[in-house]
């Protein structure tokens, strides 16, 4: 299973405002520019994070958006499943109505895509938006701190 690129987009939109705590609310033209996210599908994406609760917006002249809980509180898994549905390597691995996999009670791959789901969900929900945005103060530290010879 991808991440879907309007997944990708609601995690680097939310990921700005995480960046920008306390700058308060960011406008939504402001998080198309810096995250290179087309602006009208961003009111899309902005709008479902609204409705499940990951920001709350601001109207008016210094109106905008911001996180509606704390960075730290919200994991990339959280929102990979809010947006794209259950993590799972595989279509015929997830629980869909209607599309019942023929092998499932005797499939050996069965234990294989449980592994690799497990270990996706390890990753993806121990990840915050603090520490995607703790990452990238580090990665700017690095990119300016001159080189020394030894």
């Amino acid at each position: 299973m991808a991440v879907t690129q309007k997944c990708q987009y609601a995690l680097r939109a939310l990921f700005e405002l995480a960046r920008r705590k306390g700058e308060g609310p960011v406008p939504a033209g402001g998080i198309a520019d810096r995250q290179a996210i087309p602006k009208r599908f961003l009111e899309v994406i902005l709008h479902q994070l609204r409705q499940g609760g990951f920001v709350d917006s601001q109207r008016g002249k210094d109106g905008g958006f911001f996180l509606s809980r704390p960075a730290e509180d919200v994991t990339v898994g959280e929102v990979i499943r809010f947006m794209d549905g259950p993590i799972s390597p595989v279509d015929c691995h997830r629980e869909r109505p209607g599309q019942d996999c023929p092998l499932r009670g005797d499939c050996v791959f069965r234990g294989l895509w449980d592994d690799a789901r497990l270990a996706l969900e390890r990753v993806y929900d121990t990840r915050t938006l603090r520490d995607l945005v703790e990452e990238k103060r580090r990665m700017e530290l690095v990119a300016v701190e001159p080189a020394y010879e030894i």
